[in-house]
């Protein structure tokens, strides 16, 4: 490929030299809920469990994140033509729901993905619907004030 070409073509989606993937693009990862549990799934080629950091901050965020990898240095003779694979860190965070059993968070790492289980406390599930009494007496008849441009209809 000549260097006019190459200088030519270099965004080109018809270059035949171009990556599939695009360049710097995110970590790839799926967060799912069921019934007991947030589940974080990431994907990162590459690393090993030694080289990911999971932390939870002030009790409410979640924090994964890996150091940054060191650039592989060009030896002499040699001569890069692509070099799409990502070498910085990752960081992600993640607000956990209030319901989160932080002392029960688990993680494992399987051919380059990562993990991450936080079990959910039943006790402190919210309810979806609740419904609210109203108080006063019976029959009381209040007029509103400031709400005269509301109309309200009979069925």
């Amino acid at each position: 490929m000549s260097l006019l070409h190459s200088l030519l073509n270099q965004n080109s989606l018809f270059d035949p030299f171009r990556g599939f993937l695009i360049e710097n693009s995110e970590t790839q990862m799926d967060w799912k809920e069921t019934p007991h549990a947030h589940v974080f799934e990431i994907d990162l080629p590459g690393l090993t469990k030694e080289d990911v950091k999971i932390e939870v901050h002030e009790g409410t965020v979640l924090q994964i994140s890996t150091a940054e990898r060191k650039e592989e240095a060009e030896e002499k003779g040699e001569k890069w033509h692509c070099k799409e694979r990502s070498r910085g860190g990752f960081s992600r965070r993640f607000r956990l729901p209030e319901n989160a059993k932080l002392d029960e968070i688990k993680a494992s790492m399987h051919d380059g993905v990562l993990v991450v289980t936080v079990p959910k406390d039943e006790l402190k599930t919210k309810p979806k619907n609740k419904a609210v009494e109203i108080s006063g007496d019976v029959g009381e008849k209040h007029v509103s004030r400031g709400l005269g441009r509301f109309v309200c209809c009979k069925a």
